[in-house]
């Protein structure tokens, strides 16, 4: 569907499972030069299945194992796209973590946790990623995975949605200061997703039920669903968008109890 994705290197943070993964594997069907980070060993087998999936879909694939937090794993990550392929054309910060806890019981340790990946990775993977396009001067573009909960507050995940709202701004802000130059930044807010981490909890009848509730498509979308958006936005049928949030999360963020005209 977009021929212009071809052989355009991609890296893409937290890529060895969930949303990450389905990121990968499109961009391995656009035959793109796709880099895979992962922070965890445990990864491997799975990091290894993906870049299986995108060699076989006639793409490239190298994986870096990299903490996103990390100002130096961040420099390393970019530094092995520009050294394997040449250039970076695609920054998609992707890499996330959630848990719920009270906020009156979260620690200083388990507020900043989430802060430094969502947020503080965020940052540290755009401004890299603009520095690489500045240098080149090259038209780059920076999709940051952020949530339905950049709008919608979350209790007992108020770090989660801390994170996310910041990073809203952030991209934002961003987007702002680096559309003169041709670099297109927005985000991508998904809703409730089945991936391999959220499928045991969605095959539960009752929160199944609750959780469509909340949703006016009356449906839990798929990994799919996200990554189709980020084709979209880093294609050129994209290239006059900047500054904005695709919420991919089948209207929950249009305040569905009101459906019906209830209130």
């Amino acid at each position: 569907m977009f021929p212009e994705l071809e052989n355009k290197v991609v890296v893409i943070t937290g890529a060895g499972s969930g949303i990450g993964k389905s990121f990968a594997e499109n961009f391995g069907k656009a035959k793109s030069k796709v880099v895979l980070n992962y922070h965890s060993d445990k990864h491997l087998d799975e990091i290894d299945e993906i870049k299986t999936t995108i060699t076989n879909a006639g793409g490239q694939a190298i994986a870096v194992q990299g903490d996103v937090a990390v100002e130096s794993d961040v420099k390393n990550l970019v530094q092995s796209a520009v050294n394997e392929f040449g250039t970076l054309d695609i920054m998609i910060n992707n890499a996330g973590f959630e848990k719920p806890i009270p906020t009156h019981e979260m620690s200083i340790d388990e507020w900043q946790k989430v802060i430094d990946i969502n947020l503080t990775g965020a940052f540290i993977g755009s401004r890299k990623a603009v520095n690489q396009f500045l240098k080149e001067d090259k038209k780059g573009v920076i999709i940051n995975t952020s949530s339905v909960h950049d709008v919608i507050p979350w209790p007992n995940y108020v770090n989660y949605a801390a994170s996310k709202g910041g990073l809203k701004l952030m991209m934002e802000t961003m987007s702002m200061e680096y559309a003169q130059y041709g670099i297109r930044i927005n985000n991508i807010s998904p809703g409730a997703v089945v991936t391999e981490h959220t499928r045991e909890k969605f095959s539960d009848p009752d929160t199944r039920a609750e959780t469509i509730e909340m949703i006016p498509a009356r449906e839990i979308g798929e990994a799919q669903d996200v990554a189709n958006a980020a084709l979209f936005l880093a294609s050129d049928l994209a290239s006059y968008i900047h500054g904005t949030t695709i919420y991919v999360d089948g209207g929950m963020t249009n305040y569905p109890a009101f459906m019906g005209g209830k209130g």
